[in-house]
């Protein structure tokens, strides 16, 4: 996996939190997966086809999601209704195509998958032909963590 493919999705990751949740947005250390592994509780996931294909997972505890719709929308949220899922499927959107922008840029062309979002306990998720790049982010305000997932690869 290019570091080209990567870098966008963490500066746009990086930026969009700490616009929109108004905090301070600490990055962790990366780290390789490349076996099975599990969700946190609620993912949202984007698919990339083109020139690049594979899939970006945004992943993060129930906590942290219902923290991150409450930042947003200006409200304490306290179960995943609808507008929580939509809001955590509207932050995966404006961090890819932050991400995506960057890599037309670069020169690379592909079309995106609208988020699908994941909730529920004991879920995994299988990375059987590319290695996922993990990287955690921490948030402020005691939102909790969410880890970027991006397992993509150029097409051959």
């Amino acid at each position: 996996m290019r570091v080209e493919y990567i870098n966008p999705f963490v500066e746009a990751a990086f930026n969009v939190l700490k616009e929109v949740l108004n905090t301070d947005v600490k990055r962790g250390d990366l780290y390789l997966k490349s076996t099975t592994m599990s969700i946190m509780g609620v993912a949202a996931m984007v698919g990339l086809a083109g020139d690049v294909e594979g899939r970006v997972l945004f992943d993060m505890t129930k906590p942290t999601a219902l923290g991150i719709a409450g930042a947003m929308n200006g409200e304490a949220f306290t179960v995943m209704d609808e507008l929580a899922k939509a809001t955590i499927q509207e932050l995966a959107n404006m961090i890819t195509a932050q991400a995506v922008t960057k890599l037309h840029d670069l020169g690379f062309k592909f079309d995106l998958t609208p988020p699908a979002l994941f909730t529920g306990e004991n879920m995994e998720i299988s990375n059987r032909e590319v290695e996922a790049l993990i990287v955690p982010m921490e948030l402020g305000n005691n939102i909790g963590k969410i880890e970027i997932n991006v397992a993509v690869r150029e097409r051959g």
